[in-house]
């Protein structure tokens, strides 16, 4: 028998899930000894967050919260917050929110102290070094961010999305706690919750696929495709905000490892140069990429489509078909735009994006099916 390729897992040290963990972080960092926290969050949660924080402040523990972060970081936002937080000599970083929030947070715990130039950590993730305590809690079920080696931002000189990928972006603790979700709006939750569930496809239909990762990535596709409709319709109705928790929580767990395809290639011009959030750039394009990669990969869809609550009654090519059309219902049902013309972009500028989404080599390596600057005009089209 053929042997399994060896694969790697750089997850934080220690992960709490479960409703009303948020209180383990507080007394977890407690007894870290650390005394100076920075956090980082959104002015959304900021009294909600002072009130949880009082402890730690009773434990003479400084805390500044800074909620600089509006939208999709750049490297311009990073660079503004790691200056707050150098300021406030901090010793510990933690990050609350969503994915962006947390990537800003993760870099700027790696870089606090480590005086290396962003040219050159953009040049090389190997430079990127932490010697910081680091803890992330997301608000949304969507990004990962909070189990990943990731963190991406907005390049304004290359005017592309870079993604900074080093261990060291690794928090040393995460706490998912779904009753954090509870605030997010309904159309926040559906473009998150499908940028998760893009996450676990793009793991599992992968040319680096992997066992131990197939595992995860076949669990968080039926966990979030058969509860984020729920979520979505009652915000309220935790047991649907905890499962679809905990389907994110497993295709963080596989950025590392195998990563994203051509979904989230694709998606980041839409992101860079349109402003079009992560999550509906992902929802838009998924069912175009699964069409386009179906040739090579007709079993593995199929597996995907079960997971989402396709029939066993189908088989082969004619289930994945019924999977891409499920996906193609939730975007529909979720109200997000199912077309790129529906966003104001026209042919005219498919081929700049193609020509950007082609540069995103770290993840069109990974698709089943080699994209070519003419394939990522054709699947552009298709959205069109």
């Amino acid at each position: 028998m053929e042997s399994t390729r060896n694969i790697i897992f750089n997850n934080p040290k220690k992960v709490v899930f479960g409703n009303t963990c948020f209180l383990q972080f507080v007394e977890d960092f407690r007894q870290t000894g650390l005394k100076r926290l920075f956090v980082l969050t959104i002015s959304e949660l900021q009294s909600q967050l002072e009130d949880r924080l009082n402890i730690l402040k009773q434990a003479n523990i400084e805390i500044l919260i800074n909620t600089e972060i509006k939208g999709e970081p750049s490297f311009s936002d990073y660079s503004l917050v790691l200056q707050k937080a150098r300021e406030f000599n901090a010793d510990s970083i933690v990050g609350i929110g969503g994915g962006s929030v947390l990537d800003t947070a993760k870099l700027v715990a790696a870089t606090i102290n480590n005086q290396v130039d962003l040219k050159e950590i953009i040049a090389d993730n190997s430079r990127v070094l932490r010697n910081i305590y680091l803890a992330c809690l997301p608000t949304t079920s969507g990004t990962g961010s909070e189990m990943s080696p990731n963190a991406i931002f907005f390049d304004p000189e290359s005017d592309l999305k870079i993604g900074v990928i080093s261990p060291a972006l690794v928090p040393d603790a995460t706490y998912i706690d779904p009753e954090l979700t509870i605030g997010v709006p309904p159309a926040v939750t559906a473009a998150t919750g499908l940028d998760a569930l893009t996450h676990c496809i793009e793991a599992y239909v992968n040319r680096f696929s992997h066992p131990a990762t197939d595992l995860l990535a076949l669990e968080g596709i039926a966990l979030i495709g058969q509860n984020l409709k729920r979520a979505f319709l009652n915000g309220n109705d935790l047991e649907a905000r905890e499962k679809v928790a905990m389907g994110s929580m497993y295709g963080g767990m596989c950025l590392g490892p195998v990563n994203t395809g051509a979904v989230h290639a694709l998606a980041y011009p839409l992101g860079s140069k349109y402003k079009i959030s992560h999550g509906v750039s992902n929802a838009l394009l998924l069912p175009h990429v699964m069409e386009y990669n179906l040739c090579e990969a007709t079993e593995k869809y199929a597996q995907v489509a079960y997971a989402l609550g396709v029939s066993a009654n189908f088989t082969g090519e004619s289930a994945a078909m019924e999977g891409i059309q499920l996906i193609r219902k939730m975007i529909s049902d979720f109200g997000i735009p199912g077309r790129l013309s529906d966003l104001d972009i026209t042919e005219i500028q498919i081929e700049e994006m193609a020509h950007s989404a082609l540069k995103i080599q770290r993840l069109l390596k990974n698709n089943v099916r080699e994209v070519s600057l003419m394939n990522a005009i054709y699947i552009y089209m298709r959205a069109m």
